[in-house]
């Protein structure tokens, strides 16, 4: 989809989880924009308007640019409110937002693992990320293969940074593997998170998910175990409207087993000790997961973004089917502490 005249355009690569995020939010609300690769003719643009170096990078059509994908989605939003990514009952509207941030934060760990621990998997990004980087200059045959090695070794040392570190990767691995199959049961009578329409919260599960599944080692493992979740991937890069949402009762038997295995046990807990080592001033956040340790570098980002979920949280408190779900999961402590100062 391209269009000059209407004003966006999203900059950005392929192999980024949240460039596509982006993307295909564009795609579902119709709204016309322009892709640009993130190659080195862009370069000089990319870094007169980027405040931070990562993608995406959006252009409005008055002149702003944003880089986070999470506010990008909200503000394109409030400006193109339809169609509506939001379930008018406030216990589901929460728990998409609870999704999109599982997704994005969570589910990043699941796939960036994969793809730089594994060989294969890191080879064939360095490769792809080398094509669509220098793809469409007369000499980049030359300088692919050089600089798909070199983007290799600098991303594998990144795995720190998300976790995939020795001490991590088994608990990341099962994760992967159980929220397969948890989604794959899900998927498998809708063909959205919440009902036949897309919701805020599948942008944020899709994108790393679909990252996943074009790297070789996660391909091969959804496209034999999970069927249905590989259905709903290809499903998400034209999302559309199919039908309407569902009630949180036809969504319980199957979402119920993710926010209990997967929100409760990992994704909250890491979220909670990870707000808390920041607080602390702590570089590293340490926490027993499922009776193993778990530990990464602590970030402020994350810190920020659980506040932002527990002030979402406290709009819908009181609605007592979503409060009893949560206790029932054991999700609910973790999104009724308090914020803490800055």
């Amino acid at each position: 989809m391209s269009d000059k005249a209407a004003g966006y355009r999203l900059m950005g690569l392929e192999p980024s989880p949240y460039t596509m995020k982006v993307d295909a939010f564009l795609r579902f609300k119709s709204i016309p924009y322009q892709w640009v690769s993130r190659n080195l003719r862009a370069e000089k643009e990319y870094q007169a308007h980027a405040k931070v170096q990562l993608i995406p990078l959006l252009f409005f059509p008055n002149g702003d640019t944003m880089q986070d994908s999470t506010p990008i989605l909200e503000r394109l939003d409030a400006e193109h409110p339809e169609p509506s990514i939001h379930p008018d009952d406030p216990a589901l509207n929460f728990l998409s937002c609870l999704f999109e941030e599982f997704g994005d934060e969570w589910c990043n760990k699941l796939m960036f693992f994969q793809r730089w621990f594994y060989d294969a998997d890191a080879k064939s990004t360095g490769k792809r990320l080398a094509e669509e980087r220098y793809g469409g200059e007369w000499w980049s045959g030359i300088v692919k293969p050089f600089v798909a090695h070199m983007m290799v070794r600098r991303m594998v040392p990144r795995l720190v940074y998300s976790g995939g570190n020795e001490t991590n990767i088994p608990q990341l691995k099962a994760s992967f593997e159980a929220l397969s199959a948890m989604l794959d049961t899900h998927f498998q009578s809708r063909p959205y998170l919440m009902g036949a329409r897309p919701c805020f919260g599948d942008f944020g599960l899709w994108c790393n998910l679909y990252q996943a599944w074009t790297d070789p080692t996660a391909k091969t493992y959804l496209e034999t175990n999970a069927p249905n979740l590989v259905a709903y991937i290809k499903r998400m890069r034209h999302p559309s409207v199919e039908g309407d949402f569902e009630a949180l009762d036809a969504l319980k038997p199957t979402l119920l087993p993710i926010l209990k295995q997967e929100m409760a046990t990992r994704f909250l807990p890491w979220m909670e000790a990870n707000h808390r080592a920041f607080h602390g001033g702590e570089s590293e956040t340490s926490l027993q997961m499922n009776g193993q340790l778990f530990q990464q570098k602590t970030f402020k980002y994350q810190a920020v973004t659980l506040d932002e979920l527990r002030r979402k949280f406290a709009a819908a408190a009181g609605n007592a089917e979503l409060e009893g779900l949560l206790e029932e999961t054991g999700c609910l402590s973790f999104l009724r502490l308090a914020p803490v100062a800055a």
